[in-house]
This record gives structure tokens, sequence and C-alpha cells, in this order.
């Protein structure tokens, strides 16, 4: 199953057992450096630079629209001073809007007691003073001119023929008409919306009137000075609305500054609920850390993680602003982000130090708990840093700067939780070790002591935990946790059932069909009115104007740039052919509605020929014309034509075309890709742009771009799940998973109103990572599980994960709750699409990967023949899967040594290899009291299963083989072996090489070392010898007596007892070794073999279920010793004994504590 590649588990495991021992040594300094780090990188938040420019945020960086616009402002840049004309500007400007609508009711605003309101309404804005650095002006000193004249709403000018129009002795005709009063020509289209028509385009009602107010921006202090003029104008009318100044008409307003101001509202609506949703997420890890024993329980440590989270991101975003990066309201949701990925990690260290043996010294726990915790919380920091970092390379600049921010936290969280939290984890178990109560701080005792003393209920309920050590192993000490019984006993029953998987599975077909058919749905474009508040202003505005004014929403601008000769008839063809074409599609109205400077030209002379008697065959007579007869300077055509340095060839012009009936978004995106392509197909260098195509860009890139980020994240995660969990299967399922619920989350974010665009493309980016989480570690679980029933492996990876899967999206949720009640949409979408990945997620890892997994994976066969019968039985290792002892003459690694008074040592000083111990680990990224093991664990796990299968072939055959091969397994293969290995070779972890000539000596001092040491005495007397040993006595990490004095070995008592019985050459690594020593080692007279010295550590469970263990407690084991037969001698092995008397041997063994006494 496993592919070999699990070099990255092994060192990741080996770095954070040194680091977890080193914070466990200097806690202090692993606090004090982060917070004093927190600090200084928060004198970043100096240097911010707020950036809240829609253009700049949500609009592609190199888009089409941004080119043509260059373009455009090449030969034909707008004068807002002198020469202004709406329909020919390339930016939005200083502007203000209002639209106008009847209160009553009546949907015809040509009434005379409307339009005296909105005369009212102009003056009121014309006549209202703004103050800019000294500087008073009204809206005439400021505003935008064509021939010095004030840009002005000329349909006001119909008033004067208000009387006639009401009784009928004069109709509006539509689209234009001249007053025949002031002889202005009014352009209806421009001023009304919801225009209603007879046959003849006489005006019937106009439900809305718009009117607009542009003020210059030609320098930089006209652009300031005209943003000032906008907050008097939306301060002004607003005021006037609410304080209902008018009667009869309602008004809505909008200003180019109304996007940058909900851009700001939006930041501030987010920032009152920090302190409530950190008071939250608060509580919530106080309560998800708290257990019944209330030394082991942790709520402290919860609220610590929540902290270094805290910590974490704030430096991030002072490190990010040192940097220059621009700082946008969107970030915000980060942090809520950032402490849901950091509870997860406190989860997962919480698990690994509760798997940890509560009686092992603090450091050895901290070190076996870092390298448990070490893939789990990587791999989590991994895929979520490779998601943000692909989000780096988006075309949007929002995108781009909320994931450069994000890429930033997700690193500081998880460097500050391996080293700010780990060691407020280490003081936590010192605490611990005292059993000093996790709130109040007072030693407690033991659940199992107060019961025995009989403590009130009060204080068991409260008080009691920890553990007894001088009875460690206490079951009432050590009680599993309910929820954790409850997804194992229950839920996996549940999913266990035939039934219910068909349900599943059918759940699961309706979930996707809902995806796809939501995936067909999708609308892409960020549309402006998301942008602002649901309580703003503005949406009344973006409402009317998507109401009323969708008819004729764009003058769009068709640029010919270079030079060409306009009196050749062939140009002039390809120019009509051209405008032609544009006006035939479904995008453009009519031919009456189109400016175009050539074609009114030529028509002109057409029609004046006789009286003009100009001829243009050449391009200097057409340049001559055109100059004299047709762009006169207030003629709007002038604005249309750049001739070059001389004026003697034209090489830029340009035509405008009026879009019609543009409905929404998807529309828009169609809209700009096929009259581009037109323009792209014809013979003539065109381009066709409008202010707004800068925005529609993102429709063209939202979905390519999204689609491609999805895709090429999915092969990443698939990759790094591999690295980390190196089982190919694995992988797949992964990759299925994530490419599931990425589905899943774009179909179903269209069905809830979520469009996809720049924001929601951050979180499908986003998701990536956070999809990978759950479905992994289930995954992972199941696939390594060595259970042969497919619902005995169901039951494993629910017991283990179904408790953290259910912690780690509750939590998260949690964290983005306060989103929701920001009353924005883009806080809206991060809520949505969090939401729904972590939901997809946990159902994907608790239900579907379960289900899917005992049809289709391991073992399945059993299901499908219905012969899986649940049994908790286990698949045994081929024997071809096994591997040779090594020989002796190999070289062996010194390991770490160990610490503290229940510190074990190994061969000549050797430790056990400490994130090694014989204990499961059941999951990645769990939170519960279990997890899934680690590959080097499972390793160990799988050869000690093989060690057992192979003892149990061996009684089958003879006692007495039983226990000389058992003995030389758990010795010699210990050491030359692959076995459960308690002194495990580790050529690899930690380089003190040590050479075979160097091996053979340590052992030949050893041996002399202990004959010297004991001497044979009589059995009563060994009182005072049994005292000296208890003292220096020590237990082990596992609770085995060691001798602290020598070094416990079992090779080297094998080979004493070797040497003191007679056996055959060929029956052990001994004998090849005497054999290349030369050496006849004859013990001296009534030498007792050293292996009776020493217990070992226990390589299977198995081990102890022949023979009763020796008791832990002291009296318990002088009183067996009082009772042991005179001449018998014991093994220290606690799974396979040898008996020296032979096969007749009457007493079975029987464990002594300390060294052996005859």
């Amino acid at each position: 199953m496993t592919c070999g590649i699990s070099c990255v588990d092994k060192t990741l495991n080996k770095s954070f057992y040194h680091l977890g021992i080193c914070i466990a040594k200097h806690p202090g300094y692993f606090i004090i450096i982060p917070v004093l780090l927190t600090l200084l990188c928060m004198t970043g938040y100096q240097q911010l630079k707020y950036q809240i420019d829609p253009e700049y945020l949500f609009s592609p960086i190199a888009g089409e629209g941004k080119t043509e616009r260059a373009i455009v402002e090449q030969y034909f840049k707008v004068n807002y001073t002198h020469r202004f004309n709406v329909g020919r500007i390339t930016r939005p400007g200083r502007f203000g809007r209002v639209i106008v609508i009847t209160k009553d009711g009546d949907q015809n605003m040509i009434r005379r007691e409307v339009f005296q309101e909105l005369r009212q309404l102009d003056n009121l804005i014309q006549n209202a003073t703004t103050t800019y650095d000294g500087d008073t002006y009204t809206y005439k000193d400021n505003c935008a001119r064509w021939e010095n004249e004030c840009f002005e709403n000329d349909i006001l000018n119909l008033d004067a023929l208000m009387d006639d129009i009401e009784s009928g002795q004069l109709n509006l005709t539509f689209p234009f008409m001249f007053n025949p009063v002031t002889w202005d020509a009014h352009l209806f289209p421009v001023f009304f919306g919801g225009t209603k028509l007879t046959e003849d385009n006489i005006v019937i009602s106009v439900p809305a009137i718009q009117l607009v107010y542009f003020v210059t921006a030609d320098t930089k202090r006209q652009d300031a000075k005209g943003a000032e003029w906008e907050e008097t104008f939306l301060r002004v009318v607003g005021n006037a609305e609410d304080s209902g100044v008018f009667k009869h008409i309602s008004v809505s307003y909008f200003a180019s500054r109304t996007l940058d101001h909900e851009l700001e509202k939006n930041t501030k609506t987010v920032v009152p609920y920090f302190s409530s949703t950190f008071l939250l997420m608060g509580l919530f890890s106080i309560i998800t850390c708290m257990m019944g024993d209330a030394v082991r329980s942790k709520p402290f440590l919860g609220l610590m993680g929540n902290i270094s989270a805290i910590m974490a991101t704030l430096a991030a975003f002072g490190l990010a602003m040192y940097c220059g990066i621009e700082f946008i309201g969107i970030n915000l949701a980060a942090p809520f982000l950032m402490i849901g990925i950091g509870i997860d990690d406190t989860f997962v260290m919480l698990a690994g130090w509760r798997r940890t043996k509560a009686k092992m010294p603090v450091a050895e726990r901290m070190g076996l708990m870092m390298s448990e915790a070490a893939v789990s919380i990587t791999i989590t920091s991994v895929t979520d840093f490779i998601s943000f970092l692909i989000g780096i390379i988006s075309p949007f600049r929002s995108v781009r700067i909320f994931c450069t921010y994000s890429v930033f936290a997700v690193c500081f969280t998880f460097m500050w939780h391996i080293t700010f939290f780990a060691a407020c984890m280490a003081i936590s178990g010192y605490r611990e070790r005292k059993n000093l109560h996790s709130i109040f701080g007072c030693r407690v005792q033991p659940m199992s002591v107060a019961i025995k003393e009989k403590r009130n209920f009060l204080y068991k309920a409260i008080m009691a935990g920890g553990i007894d050590h001088n009875d460690p192993d206490n079951p009432i000490d050590n009680k599993d946790h309910m929820l954790m019984a409850f997804f194992k006993d229950k839920l996996a029953a549940v999913i266990n059932n035939k039934w219910c998987k068909v349900i599943i599975i059918l759940a699961f077909a309706s979930y996707l069909a809902g995806a796809c058919y939501g995936i067909t749905q999708i609308k892409e474009g960020l549309e402006r009115r998301k942008l602002s508040r649901e309580d703003s202003y503005s949406v009344e505005f973006f409402d009317r104007e998507d109401d009323y004014y969708r008819e004729f929403p764009y003058r769009m601008q068709v640029i010919i740039a270079g030079p060409l000769n306009y009196s050749d008839p062939v140009v002039q063809e390809q120019v009509e052919n051209l405008t032609s074409t544009l006006e035939q599609t479904s995008y453009v109205t009519s031919r009456r509605y189109t400016e175009s400077w050539l074609r009114s030209f030529l028509s002109f002379l057409e029609r004046n020929n006789e009286l003009l008697n100009v001829t243009v065959d050449d391009e200097q007579t057409f340049i001559d014309a055109v100059k004299s007869h047709w762009l006169f300077p207030g003629n709007p055509f002038s604005l249309d034509v750049r001739f070059n340095d001389d004026e003697t060839q034209i090489i830029a012009s340009r035509f405008l075309i009026q879009a019609v009936n543009i409905t929404d978004t998807n529309h828009e995106k169609e809209m700009v890709r096929d009259l581009r392509k037109i323009c792209k197909d014809s013979p003539l260098n065109a381009s066709i742009f409008h202010p707004y195509f800068v925005f529609f860009d993102q429709f063209e890139l939202v979905r390519p771009v999204s689609l491609q980020a999805m895709v090429i994240g999915a092969i990443i995660m698939m990759i790094i799940s591999f690295v980390f969990i190196p089982n190919i299967l694995c992988s797949l399922w992964v990759a299925f998973s994530v490419i599931s619920i990425e589905l899943g989350v774009a179909g179903y974010m269209a069905l809830w109103d979520v469009n996809l665009d720049s924001i929601s493309m951050i979180n499908l980016i986003m998701c990536i990572g956070f999809s990978v989480d759950f479905t992994a570690h289930i995954c992972y679980t199941y696939m390594s599980s060595k259970k042969r029933s497919p619902k005995a492996r169901v039951r494993e990876a629910l017991h283990s994960l179904g408790l953290p899967i259910v912690q780690g999206s509750s939590s998260t949720i949690l964290g983005i709750v306060a989103l929701l009640l920001a009353q924005s949409y883009i806080f809206l979408v991060f809520f949505k699409m969090v939401f729904l990945v972590i939901f997809f997620g946990a159902m994907h890892g608790l239900f579907l990967l379960p289900v899917l997994l005992s049809l289709f994976g391991p073992g399945s066969c059993l299901t499908w023949t219905g012969k899986d019968d649940g049994s908790d039985s286990e698949v045994d290792d081929s024997l071809e899967d096994r591997h040779l002892e090594k020989p002796f003459s190999q070289s062996y690694y010194i390991q770490y040594p160990t610490m503290g008074p229940y510190g074990s040592k190994g061969f000549m000083g050797a430790p056990y290899k400490a994130y090694g111990v014989d204990e499961k680990d059941l999951g990645l990224g769990t939170s519960g009291e279990d997890s899934s093991e680690s590959s080097s664990s499972r390793s160990q796990r799988r050869q000690q299963q093989v060690a057992t299968a192979e003892d149990e072939v061996v009684v089958r055959e003879s006692p007495s083989r039983r226990y000389e091969d058992g003995w030389r397994r758990s010795s010699y293969q210990n050491i030359f072996g692959r076995g459960a290995a308690q002194f495990q070779a580790q050529p690899e972890l930690y380089g003190q090489q040590v050479s075979a000539a160097e091996w053979r000596q340590r052992l030949d001092t050893h041996e002399q070392q202990q004959r010297q040491r004991h001497r044979r005495v009589p059995h009563d007397n060994y009182r005072p010898e049994l005292e000296m040993d208890m003292q220096r006595a020590r237990r082990n990490s596992h609770g085995d007596v060691i001798d602290m004095h020598g070094t416990p070995n079992s090779s080297v008592d094998e080979r004493i007892r070797r040497q003191t019985e007679p056996f055959s050459a060929g029956s052990g690594d001994d004998s090849s070794y005497r054999h290349q020593q030369g050496l006849a080692m004859s013990p001296p007279a009534g030498a007792v073999p050293s292996a009776k010295r020493y217990h070992r550590r226990r390589s299977s469970e198995d081990s102890t279920s022949r023979y009763q263990r020796w008791p832990a407690n002291i009296e318990e084991r002088r009183a067996r010793r009082t009772h042991s037969p005179a001449h018998s001698y014991r093994s220290s092995s606690h799974h396979n004994l040898y008996q020296p008397n032979g096969k007749g041997s009457k007493h079975p063994p029987t464990y002594q504590y300390g060294d052996y006494f005859p």
C-alpha cells in the first residue's frame, strides 16, 4: 500500500521531536520571543497604505479595456475644462447623478409640479458651496464645460413647454427633438428612463428622469476639488431626500466616490464583530478543550490557541505592510479564517498530547506530541499556503493582495503554534505532571484514589483528575471520550448498514446533480451594487438604473487607429462596413443613434455638392474640406478626428454607437466579446471602448482563471497528500474528494445568489486548501487500518476522526459567523462559500468516503459478497514481506538519551525510539483522544504483528521452540532485524555511528561488569540488596522496571544464556558471533544468565496474554518474590519467556522486581 516516500514523514517526526524537547526545556524563550516579534511587526501598521479604488482592485491588471482606453487617450484625451462631451469620456471622472421618480405612483414625470421640484433640486445642487484648501466654490465654478458653457441638464428647459405638453398641443418625439422656445436639441435617451412610446415614437409617459452633473478633473488639484464637491453633493441631496423637502418626487443619488465610500463602509461594518467573534471562539475553545478529568482538562490552552492565532495574524499583517503591500478591506476577513485554522491546529496538538502516556516526563511527552502532530498541522498549513499562493498569480489585484496577506498569516500561524502555543502546552504539562487542577491550580487526587478514599460527589465531579503514579494504568483514570465512542458505536453502525449506504449514495448523486445544475446557472461578474452595503443609498440608485435605464445603457466609442487615406473609396467602404456590421448586431440600436463623422460628412457633401462645389478625390482636398466645412470647433465631430502635427494626414478617428437592451452581466460579457471580435476581424485597426469595459473584462477572465486555479490546485493537493501520506490510492480518493467538493461549492454558490467574480474567486481558491483537510485524513486512516473487515475499518476511522471533524468544522464556521452579520455582499460571499466548503468537506469525510471506501477499498469483496461480519481481526502480513535479519557486522547508530525519572535506556545507553511508542496514532489533523498512526508507528505495528504471527506458528510446534525462537526475535531481531524494535536501529536518526568492532567491545565490557557485580546469595538473604536495587530502579515510559546502573539489553543476556547452555551452532546469531571471535566463553560456576535481570519493552498487545503481567505495585511484587521458588529463573521479557531448566520445568516463569535472585 505504501509507495515508499516516507522520508518526509520521518524527517518531520524527527525534527518536531527535537523541537518539542527543546521547547519543554526552555518554554520561556518560546513565549517571550514570539510576543516580542509580534510587537515588533505590529509597528508596520504605521506603513499602512489603504486602497479603496474599485477599478484598481476589481478590474484585471492587464485587461483589454485598459489597453483600449490607452489607445483612446493617446489620440482623444478628454478636456473637461473647455471641450467636454459626456458621450466621449474615457474615465468616469468626477460627477454626481440623480434618478428621480414620482412619490404618488404615477408613471408619468411630465407634469408641472414634478418639473418644479426638479428645478428646485437642480438649484439646490448648483448653489451648494464647497471649500477646499481655502477656496470656496459652487458647481458652476468647477463644472465641466463645452465651449465655455457649463454642462447643464437641458431637459429641464421643458418646463417652458409644460402647459402645451399637458394640454396635448405639443408632442415629444423620441429619441430627440428641438425645443421651439430655447432651440435646444433634447436627447431624450440620456435623460428619460423607461419611456413608453406610440408606434410613431411619440412619448406617452416617462417613469424616471436622470440628471447628471460633471466637474473638471484635468489636473490633480481639479480632481481633488471635484472629489470634495462630490462629498457636498452627496450630503446636500441626501439631506433633502431624508428631510422630506420634496413632496412629489423621490430622489436616488450616486457619485464617482460612492463605491470608494462603500468599500470603506464594508471595512468598518465588520470591525465591531471582531471582539464578539474572539469571545465566541474563545468560549468554544475553552469548552471543547475541557474534559471530565480536572487535571488533564485544558481550558486555558484553548484560549491560548486563539491568542496565538491572533498574535500571528497581527504580526503577519504588520510585516506585509512593512513590505509595502497595500491593505484592502477584504483583508479583514482573513483574521476570522486564521482563527479557525489556528483552533484546528490547537485541537491537533492537544490530541497529540493526550495520546502520550501521562506517566512519561514532560519533555518526552512534548517530543512525542510534536512528532505526532507534525504531519497533521504541516499538511494543513501547506495546503492552505499553496492554495493562497495560487491566488497570488491572479490577474485581479484584490485577489492578489488578499492572498498575499493570507500567505503571511498562514505561515505565521503555523510558526506561532509550534513555538508560542507549544510552550504554553509545556507549561501546562508541568502543571499536569504535578497533578494540579486545570483551573484552580491546587493539587488534587486522581479519580481512582478519590473513589478509594470515598471522597464526596462534588469533589469527584469538579476536583478529581490526573493519574496515580503508583498505578498509572488504572482504567478509572484513563477513560475513553464519550463522543468518540458515539461515532464508533452509533454512527459507524448506521453507515455500515447496507440500506443506509444506498441512501448515502443516492443523496450524493442528488448532490452532484444539483451542483451540475447550479453550474449552468452561474452568473459572472461583480455587479457594482454588490460592492455596497444593503442599507446604502446607492442600492436604490442601482436598482432604479437597472429598472429604467437598461434600454440605452452604454454609448460606445469605436476607434480606428493609424494613418489612413479617408478620401479613398476603399477605406470609406471599409469604415462603413464596420459601422454597419456593428449596427446589425442585437447589442446595438439602429443607425439613427450612431454618430459617425465620416458618414455624416459624406452625406453632407452629397446633399450640398452643387452648392459647395468641392472635390475630395485626394487626401489633401479631403482634409481641407473636412476641416473647413465639418470639423469646426462648435461641432462635436471635431473631437472624433486626430490629425498629425502638420495636419496633412488623419492618424486616428472614431465614431459612436449606442448599446440597447443589455439586461445583465452575462449579456454584457457576450456583448463585449462579440463587438471586439467584429473589430478584430475588420481590415482596419479598430477597437471598441466604453469606460465600463475596464470592469467588464473580469467577465471574460474570471471563469478561465477560476477553472485554471481549481485544476492546478487539485493536482497540487493530490501531490502534497501523496508526499505526506505516501499511498497512491489515498491520493486518488483525495483528488476525487477535492473535485467533488469544489464542484459542489461552485454549483451551489450560484443557487445561493453568488456570482462568479473576483470575490468568489478568492473563496474558490481558498476552498481548495480547506477541502483537503477532512477528506485526506479520513481516507488515510481507513487505508492504513490493519482491520480485515471494512466495517471494522469504518469504525476505526470514525472513532479516530468523527469528533475532530465535527470540532474542526464547527470552529471554522463559528469563526466566520460574524461575516454573516456585516450586511456586506463581500463578506457575505466569504461566509457562504466557506460554509459550503466546510459543510461539504465534513459530509464527505463523515458519510461519503467511508461508504465508498467500504465498497471500493481494501476488503471490499467482503462487502459485496455479504461476508463482512464486522470482526476486529487484523490482516496478516505475508511472509514474503518480512526482511531478513541484518548481519551483526553492520554499523548502528546510538539513539538520543532519554530524560526524567521515567526515561528509558536501550542497549549500551541507547534509548527507545522516542516517537516510536507502541501506541496507535489514529489520524491526521484530529482533535480527539485518538488519531490514526503515522507511517513510522504503522510500520512498527505491522512488524509487531509479523512477530506475533510467527509466535502463533511456533506455539503449534513445541513449547521449547516457542520460548527459544520468541526470545531470539525479541532480542536479536530488535537490534538486527525489522521487528517491532524497542532498540530498533535508526541509522539516519542522530548520526552517532558505532562500528561492529566497537559494538562487540562494548558487549564484552558489559558482560565482565555484570559478572563482577553479581554474586549468588541465599534466597532468604535478598532483602538488603533488594532495598538498594529498589532505590536505583526506575520505570521506563511503559512502566517496566529497568536497571539504571547497567545497560539492559536482551542480546547480552541471550549471549550469556547460550554460553551456559548447550545448543546447536546454527540455532541463532550468537553461534556465528562466537565462531568469529574464536572464543570459548565459559561462565564461572554458579553464574546466572543476566537475561533474568531486566524487563524489556512490550512489542505487541498479545505479549501479556499468555502470562500474568508483573504488577506495578511494589508490595505485590515483594509478596510474589517471597513465594517464588528458590531455583526458578525468570526472563524480563514481557512477551517471550525462556525456561533454562528445559521442557521439564514444573514451575511457570515468574516476574521479580529489580535484579535476579536465586
